[in-house]
């Protein structure tokens, strides 16, 4: 595809790294000559040195032709206007928006073409609050990602000494658990990747990534961990916008507390929240002691300050926070971060990586999302056409032919979840949930999930 990315901050870097390295057409605008001369050094991408929604720009950039237009420079008003002339003068197919204040995107009637001409609204911020949301939900839980409209759950945990399973074989999943299907798809053992079979033994601190309907997959979780208690204490570090809207969503299901820095920025926390709100550095050992650290089942380090995340995240854990979590920006932090430290490192570009590579994917891709900070993927994708003009449907699953390093986890139906064992004939409209631990294949994914010419 030919796709202009707008803004080269850390989120258009990312995007832009991931684009480029799967042979697409990138070019990307900035008004910073010296990271677009950085960028180029390092990626196969174009570069264009200008105001991103500027018309003589944009044509630079090539929006005569272009596929796809990412706007996410920093300013909401600069991203809604790149998308308008983009439409208006380009006619360019897709436009992507990143807009940051609710009081744009609350405004539905906003969004549409014969207003603001934007396909896709993407809010890196919402996407970082729910994704920690969902784990604060599910206790163990270092990833957690939903498919087909929540009826399918995947789950990342960390397998602790004591777990039901731990220590033994995959097999005795299916006995512990008569009435659960579930399929684990990937476990990593340290850096090493293990493609699992029924004799794979689980052992401690195994990273396990499963599927299982959402109603299981709490159950197959609690097979992995020694315990697992609901969450009750929260305490939050950053009351910006992603610690604002984390707190007001659990204000009401949890016990919340929030540290802000600035006094000023902590007033307007404490006149909006019904939650407690403390006015202090949360890297100080004294503040964190005295507000009872050690009873906090969850700790969440959400400033933008990566360093004050990381520092702050560890003394938690060190005085004796039960899961820590700490908002990472840099991609060398995430890599370096023992995991005996932070639990969780979460990564705002992969989040949002993820949600802006489902409109970029071909072949009926609903959603794909990433694994261990982009090392593998899983897409969902719809499976259309009929035996004839599809690769997929009127086939048993063991029939597909499959690119390597890649599988078939689950199959949502309707309304019924199923595990793809070999023996299951796809039917259109199915619900296919695609494992891929080597991202070259993506596009022979996406070519299998295509139909033929002739499909009506």
């Amino acid at each position: 595809m030919k796709i202009i990315i707008l803004g080269a901050g850390q989120v258009g870097t990312a995007v832009a790294r991931n684009l480029a390295d799967e042979d697409n057409d990138v070019t990307i605008v900035d008004t910073n000559a010296d990271v677009l001369r950085e960028m180029q050094s390092r990626l196969d991408l174009r570069t264009v040195h200008g105001e991103a929604s500027h018309p003589e720009i944009l044509r630079r950039a090539g929006a005569d032709d272009a596929d796809l237009l990412i706007a996410c420079t920093s300013a909401d008003e600069v991203n809604m206007m790149a998308c308008q002339i983009a439409y208006t003068v380009f006619r360019t197919p897709t436009k992507i928006a990143r807009v940051r204040h609710n009081a744009y995107r609350n405004v539905e009637a906003l969004f549409h073409a014969d207003h603001i001409p934007v396909d896709y609204l993407i809010s890196p911020e919402q996407l970082v609050t729910l994704h920690v949301e969902r784990l604060i939900e599910l206790p163990g839980a270092l990833q957690a990602i939903d498919f087909a409209e929540g009826k399918l759950r995947l789950i990342g945990v960390r397998a602790e000494r004591g777990g039901r399973l731990v220590g033994h074989r995959l097999r005795a999943l299916r006995d512990h658990l008569p009435d659960v299907d579930s399929r684990v798809l990937a476990i990593y053992r340290g850096d090493h990747a293990i493609i699992p079979t029924g004799d794979t033994t689980i052992e401690p601190d195994d990273e396990v990534f499963f599927l299982a309907a959402r109603a299981h997959a709490s159950s197959v979780m609690e097979e992995m961990r020694a315990r697992m208690q609901p969450n009750r204490h929260v305490m939050i570090a950053g009351g910006g916008n992603i610690g604002f809207q984390l707190a007001n969503r659990l204000q009401h299901a949890y016990r919340v507390k929030v540290i802000e820095r600035d006094p000023k920025r902590a007033e307007f926390l404490a006149s909006e929240l019904d939650c407690m709100v403390l006015q202090g550095d949360a890297a100080d050992v004294e503040l964190i002691v005295e507000e009872n650290i050690q009873d906090m089942d969850v700790f969440c380090a959400l400033t933008n300050d990566d360093e004050a995340n990381i520092l702050s995240a560890i003394l938690a854990k060190d005085r004796g926070a039960g899961k820590v979590m700490s908002l990472v920006n840099r991609v060398a932090y995430s890599e370096l971060i023992p995991t005996s430290m932070i639990d969780v490192a979460v990564s705002p570009h992969q989040i949002t990586i993820g949600h802006l590579l489902t409109h970029v994917r071909r072949g009926n891709v609903e959603a794909v999302h990433s694994l261990r900070r982009g090392v593998a993927e899983v897409i969902e994708a719809i499976a259309t056409g009929d035996k004839k003009t599809s690769r997929l449907v009127g086939r048993r699953v063991d029939e597909v032919d499959l690119p390597l390093h890649s599988t078939i986890g689950a199959i949502v139906r309707g309304d019924s979840v199923l595990m793809a064992h070999h023996d299951i004939v796809i039917e259109a409209g199915d619900h296919l949930i695609f494992f891929v631990s080597d991202k070259k294949r993506i596009p022979d994914i996406e070519r299998l999930c295509q139909v033929k010419a002739t499909f009506i």
